[in-house]
């Protein structure tokens, strides 16, 4: 299946969306002006339908062998979540700007705080293990020195899994780790040992819609796919918050923008997907995707650094410091992702393409 570069547009819409709803929480604006930007947990729910998919490519090149492709996944992600992990640290310990900021909740004000025991949940980022510990061991390691790398943590609990595994038979696998999210639903777990979302069986379900789609965009299994689908809808009303069946139902209408000959079949200009289509295709949302994984790690601590620059100087006035603050927390992460990508991402791709080169020729 040639790559399908739509779907690194849509990182880009993703990472976007995020960032935005990571700016408006501290920005003092009337919840009306919020609620749109308050669901980030589904934009990072469809990063997972696209690892899904893009994950067990990566499988299949490297014949389901488990250690190239973790060291694989290791270059391509490791680098750059270490570097901006440092600058969260080091933001962290510079201080806060939460007491020039006094509209902000207390509960929003959590995500900027330096969490007792750092030493520990600083540990637990380093690892990547901040996903599977449960909330009473170490509560809210899961968000607490780099709250984007949550998703990070989930990523790696599958990729082992998967790696492991080494299952041929995609359907299989899809149904598995569908029934893996449901069986989770049901454990009854007392509230010390409850898990965070960054527990793999939480977002279990749309690994497995991604893990499908493979199947699907190639034509052999369209039924598994749309029984995955209703699986992973019902997951999101059994979980009680109706907007997680949304998730599904966009990821559905971007596999078919990401189709070749969307509009060769007569739906140019009438079919919603291929408007959709036009616009993951943009050069500037083409070239969001490419600073996708920078943008979405370090939008948090640069945001919070310029804060930490902006509230002082605003004396408690929550409107001029949205005024000044929102533009700096949108254009400086944005800018912060390309230096990233440029100078820590980017080399480590290279490299990897260097070295698998010879194997590839060979």
């Amino acid at each position: 299946m040639q790559r399908m570069t739509r779907l690194d547009g849509l990182r880009g819409v993703l990472a976007v969306y995020v960032m935005l709803g990571h700016a408006v929480m501290f920005a003092g604006l009337p919840a009306g002006v919020r609620a749109p930007f308050h669901h980030g947990e589904a934009a990072v729910d469809l990063f997972f339908c696209l690892s899904g998919l893009v994950v067990i490519q990566s499988l299949e090149r490297f014949d389901f062998c488990a250690w190239p492709f973790l060291r694989a996944r290791a270059r391509r992600l490791l680098p750059v979540y270490f570097f901006v992990l440092v600058l969260a640290i080091a933001l962290l310990m510079a201080g806060s700007p939460i007491p020039d900021m006094p509209w902000v909740s207390a509960v929003d004000a959590g995500f900027w705080g330096v969490p007792a025991g750092f030493f520990w949940h600083v540990l637990a980022h380093l690892a990547l293990l901040q996903g599977v510990i449960p909330q009473g061991v170490l509560p809210w390691v899961w968000i607490s020195v780099l709250p984007p790398a949550w998703s990070l943590s989930t990523e790696w609990q599958f990729y082992l899994i998967v790696a492991v595994l080494r299952m041929r038979n995609l359907a299989l696998l899809a149904v598995l780790l569908l029934g893996f999210a449901a069986v989770y639903r049901l454990l009854p777990l007392p509230g010390y040992w409850q898990f965070s979302k960054a527990f793999l069986p939480d977002a279990a379900g749309y690994f497995a819609l991604g893990v499908a789609s493979v199947s699907f965009l190639r034509g052999e299994g369209p039924g598994v796919f749309w029984m995955v689908f209703a699986g992973v809808c019902l997951l999101g009303v059994w979980s009680g918050d109706a907007w997680k069946v949304l998730t599904p139902a966009i990821w559905g209408v971007v596999l078919v923008a990401s189709k070749d000959g969307v509009r060769r079949r007569g739906f140019a200009g009438a079919f919603p997907p291929y408007g959709l289509a036009r616009l993951l295709d943009l050069r500037g949302v083409q070239w969001l995707g490419e600073i996708s994984y920078p943008l979405y790690l370090v939008n948090e601590p640069v945001q919070r650094g310029c804060a930490m620059l902006v509230a002082p100087l605003v004396h408690g006035n929550a409107a001029a410091f949205a005024v000044v603050w929102l533009p700096l927390a949108v254009v400086a992460p944005v800018l912060a992702a390309a230096w990233v990508h440029r100078f820590v991402e980017r080399p480590m791709l290279v490299k990897k393409l260097l070295v698998a080169k010879p194997v590839e020729a060979g």
